[in-house]
């Protein structure tokens, strides 16, 4: 792993400005992804995609939630193109700059697999 290190100095901002971009919320959709997370509806994972938190949710969420990690997984794979790593690589440093940057009061998920408040 550690010959991926000189990457991250790369990566990172990419990865910054790719989540600051696909996180904005759709005009389309009834949500918006800021108010979900808030809602506790919506939550990051270590993966980089953004899941469920709760059970059952609204189908305005689920489609929100397939929509943006579409979005996510595409911009992802540009990255480790460019940078010639792999896709899982840029998943888990992406899913680690989202949870670090996921404000206090907004879940995420921990290694365990647990949904933990921040």
């Amino acid at each position: 792993m550690s010959k991926y290190f000189p990457l991250r100095g790369v990566i990172a901002p990419l990865l910054a400005l790719l989540l600051a971009m696909v996180g904005w919320p759709s005009q389309s959709w009834a949500i918006g992804l800021d108010e979900a997370k808030r809602q506790g509806l919506v939550g990051e994972q270590p993966n980089g995609y953004l899941e469920a938190v709760v059970p059952n949710p609204p189908a305005d969420v689920r489609a929100l939630i397939a929509d943006i990690n579409a979005k996510r997984r595409q911009k992802y794979e540009q990255v480790a193109k460019t940078n010639g790593t792999s896709l899982n690589v840029v998943e888990t440093l992406a899913g680690k700059t989202a949870i670090e940057k996921t404000p206090p009061g907004q879940y995420v998920r921990s290694p365990s697999g647990r949904w933990i408040k921040k």
